[in-house]
């Protein structure tokens, strides 16, 4: 399902006209599609194994509480790594009951706050937290429930900010330590081993890495089964890979099918934790061209959105497709550099992008639904854009845009 496309040469999300969005709301603008997310949703939903798994919308991906609430809608369960995630969720309508908290800093305050709030389950990753969280448990009188976050040591063809089941990577235990870990995770007082949980990293196209992982986590289960431990669930985590580029993505519905086929004779429920395959295509970032330069070697189109809005390209090279909203036809194509007007070399939207453009025109950032608006900043006090999000041939403002006055809202004047 795309519902982000071109009627007659003009950008539409859903039925709305991006044209007249833009008109409405001005630039940087995120526009979100509410179908695509829900569609893009229950790709990770199998009928034949409903009562066997839990589905938990990795909440970092984007956190407007609209979507937060557009997804609690639907049932879903959600994946966070902090206290202000967490709570996001509660006030969007989310289960506590359906809630993983993830993450390897958890404060003790955070810890105290989950628990209070009846959270599904920890997902520990160190030996240090995994006494952290019984001795906050024990001082309130409750269980924590926990699965322990193993690293299966398999790489993965992503870039290295996001890879994370790697010995080296800072993400849970190694999987030579996980065994003495769950023994003594059995003898604390205030723990219910429940699970096991790994995720391999962010972006990922192939399936194999995936089926290996639970291979080896697998084996941990029998393992640990002989020692007394059983065990209820596994945690795939998330990490399957969006369309930004010409590189095909692997199709949820495919992976969900293969997971299950590897452990369908287990007495196991299966936890996902998808994030930016559900949203990150259901966004496009509009932003108008404020001027062309040509400096003798290259042309820029230099926008009105910067990496503060989009830090993705200029934090992990990433590629995003950019177009026009309007196509036009009498002009001829040249290839630009996008660039913002942030003070930084790194500034830039986009690279050698063949585009036919003129100065006023707007152009769309596509693929921007994930680790988009939630990463952006004031840097060179920048107001935040705002987010649209559209259901059909209405568009709902869901973040309005900061004023001025907003940027130093939070800051003290010594006088």
């Amino acid at each position: 399902m795309n519902l982000i496309r071109y009627i007659k040469k003009e950008l539409y999300v859903e039925d709305c006209a991006v044209s007249r969005l833009v008109e409405k709301h001005s630039t940087p603008l995120f526009v979100y599609s509410k179908a695509m997310i829900a569609h893009n949703w229950r790709q990770f939903e199998s009928p034949e194994f409903k009562n066997k798994q839990m589905v938990c919308y990795a909440v970092k991906a984007n956190s407007n509480i609209s979507i937060l609430s557009t997804l609690a809608k639907l049932g879903a369960g959600f994946d966070v790594v902090s206290q202000g995630e967490l709570a996001r969720v509660i006030a969007a309508g989310g289960d506590p009951k359906r809630i993983i908290f993830s993450g390897v800093g958890k404060k003790s305050s955070e810890i105290a706050y989950a628990l209070d709030a009846g959270i599904f389950s920890f997902n520990v990753e160190s030996e240090a937290e995994l006494y952290r969280i019984n001795k906050v448990a024990a001082g309130i009188n409750k269980i924590a429930t926990i699965s322990i976050r193993v690293n299966p040591d398999v790489s993965v063809d992503t870039h290295p900010y996001i890879s994370t089941g790697l010995k080296e990577n800072k993400f849970g235990v190694s999987i030579e330590d996980a065994k003495p870990l769950y023994i003594q995770a059995k003898t604390l007082s205030h723990v219910s081993l429940k699970g096991i949980d790994f995720h391999i990293g962010s972006q990922i196209t192939d399936i194999s890495p995936f089926l290996d992982s639970i291979d080896r986590m697998l084996q941990l289960i029998d393992e640990l089964s002989d020692l007394g431990i059983s065990l209820t669930h596994l945690n795939v985590g998330g990490g399957i890979g969006v369309q930004y580029d010409n590189k095909s993505p692997l199709l949820a519905t495919n992976y969900v099918k293969a997971v299950f086929e590897k452990v369908k004779q287990r007495d196991l429920t299966l936890i996902f934790e998808p994030g930016r395959a559900v949203v990150a295509n259901a966004g496009v970032l509009i932003t108008e061209i404020e001027l062309i330069k040509n400096n003798g070697e290259k042309n820029f189109a230099i926008v009105d959105a910067a990496m503060n809005d989009l830090l993705r390209p200029a934090l992990y090279g990433a590629w995003h497709n950019i177009h026009p909203v309007v196509e036009h036809d009498n002009l001829t194509s040249k290839v630009y550099d996008v660039v913002g007007p942030v003070c930084e070399s790194s500034d830039f939207l986009g690279k050698n992008r063949t585009l036919a453009i003129e100065e006023g025109d707007y152009l769309a950032i596509f693929s921007t639904g994930a680790y988009s608006f939630c990463m952006s900043s004031n840097y060179n006090s920048r107001p935040k854009a705002a987010e649209v999000l559209i259901d059909g041939d209405t568009a709902h403002l869901i973040s309005k845009r900061e004023s001025i006055n907003d940027l130093w809202r939070n800051e003290v004047l010594i006088k």
